[in-house]
């Protein structure tokens, strides 16, 4: 049986033919809508959504676990092979909400200050797995919130997105279909830590969403140390595909930087970020790094940065005229922050 959540408009009209064309846009309406099954089609027959429930499925994927704090909600989601992801939904505490969403089970990067890294590569996820992510986001949101809100969608959870390019652009086809979510392509982030293969494709080819990329640090020694991938995804060349994506119609990026205390932190650090983000339409953002038990850099646990560290950080790169702002502490408490996935 096939799961139709998750599915273009076109591709269900195909799977469920013969019936009228406008059966699968009612079908389409009640899914991106948020609805758990068949039964709740209330302007579909009963025999129809018996037919329905008999030939196809709804989702592929179910909701495992959830755990919530006052900012944010973690989704625990078991995929039809068993494997585990993890999605998250943001709240500004105004009902304004955004939808934190995975591409991979597990992560190929191996970045020494993220769980997700430690967990090794399971699989790429399929278009339908990282739609089905945002509608049981929704479903699931809508029992406690009447027509919730979900302002922006941020391609930063497990995995590295530009790795499953193709799967992230067909749902990113689907997020923005005109006649389904139409979310806006200025409302979705997409967040890289650098495949320059992956960066010269979307920056060619598109969509030109709001790309980030996480940056760390711009000196090439102590990044190609913290993430391993950057050994073959120079930071010369990443720059290269950043420009061409600006001059192809992308906007501001943002370059991300994980604080890691007394890592990353130094006056060099501050230096090399100004000199990579010369030219570049960017602005600073600052994550604190999120605590997870048991990573470690050259033998040493990491820690948090202090205040001090991050507020003269900030003043480092803010002296070299660059646009700097903070990410808030969101979701810490059950380990659905930036950096924390994968607590599984």
């Amino acid at each position: 049986m096939t799961a139709l959540a998750g599915l273009s408009l076109s591709e269900l009209e195909k799977l469920i033919s013969p019936l009228p064309r406008f059966r699968a846009g009612q079908i389409y309406k009640w899914i991106i809508n948020g609805v758990t099954g068949f039964e709740q089609m209330t302007n579909i027959p009963v025999v129809l959504q018996k037919t329905l429930t008999e030939r196809f499925y709804l989702f592929s994927s179910s909701v495992a676990g959830c755990h919530e704090d006052k900012a944010a909600r973690k989704f625990i989601l078991s995929l039809e092979d068993s494997e585990i992801i993890e999605a998250v939904l943001l709240n500004d505490n105004k009902n304004r909400f955004t939808a934190c969403l995975s591409t991979q089970a597990g992560c190929p990067i191996g970045c020494l200050f993220c769980k997700t890294g430690s967990l090794g590569f399971k699989r790429n996820l399929k278009s339908y797995e990282i739609i089905e992510q945002l509608l049981h986001i929704k479903s699931i949101t809508n029992l406690k919130i009447k027509n919730p809100q979900i302002d922006n969608i941020v391609i930063m959870g497990m995995g590295e997105p530009l790795l499953n390019i193709e799967n992230l652009r067909k749902a990113i086809d689907v997020f923005t279909d005109s006649s389904g979510m139409n979310i806006s392509k200025r409302r979705i982030t997409v967040s890289t830590c650098g495949i320059c293969n992956g960066l010269f494709d979307i920056a060619k080819n598109g969509p030109y969403i709001r790309l980030a990329l996480s940056l760390v640090t711009a000196d090439e020694s102590l990044r190609q140390k913290l993430i391993p991938a950057a050994r073959n995804n120079p930071l010369n060349e990443i720059r290269e595909a950043l420009l061409l994506f600006q001059n192809n119609g992308g906007g501001r990026i943002t370059l991300e930087i994980p604080l890691l205390g007394g890592i990353n932190t130094r006056e060099n650090d501050a230096k090399s970020i100004a000199g990579f983000a010369k030219g570049i339409g960017a602005v600073i953002n600052i994550i604190p790094w999120n605590p997870v038990p048991g990573l470690e850099f050259e033998g040493k646990p990491l820690r948090e940065p202090s205040k001090t560290e991050r507020e003269e950080f900030i003043s480092m790169l803010e002296k070299h005229k660059l646009k700097v702002t903070m990410r808030l502490h969101k979701g810490q408490r059950i380990m659905g922050a930036c950096g924390q996935l994968g607590n599984l």
